[in-house]
């Protein structure tokens, strides 16, 4: 996790479902660097891919803002190719 991961998971929290260019436009980060931590945090299970390029946030990210889940208890799961 990085510092802008949970500022991402919190926008999100509160504005609903986002693009990597959404991101942007909420002052976070660049679009670019919006889509690499979207990924990741997708790998996570923190965020969800629900179309291309949109992304919601997770229960398992909604527990994390929470505070009930530490970021040291993730786990990356297994891209196949």
């Amino acid at each position: 996790m990085r510092p802008v991961d949970e500022r991402i998971l919190e926008t999100m929290r509160d504005e609903g479902n986002l693009t990597p260019q959404a991101v942007e436009n909420f002052d976070v980060c660049s679009r670019g660097h919006a889509s690499i931590r979207l990924s990741e945090l997708a790998e996570y299970g923190l965020v969800e891919r629900i179309a291309q390029g949109l992304y919601r946030l997770t229960d398992t990210g909604r527990a994390f803002l929470d505070e009930e889940l530490d970021a040291d208890e993730l786990e990356a799961t297994t891209k196949t190719s």
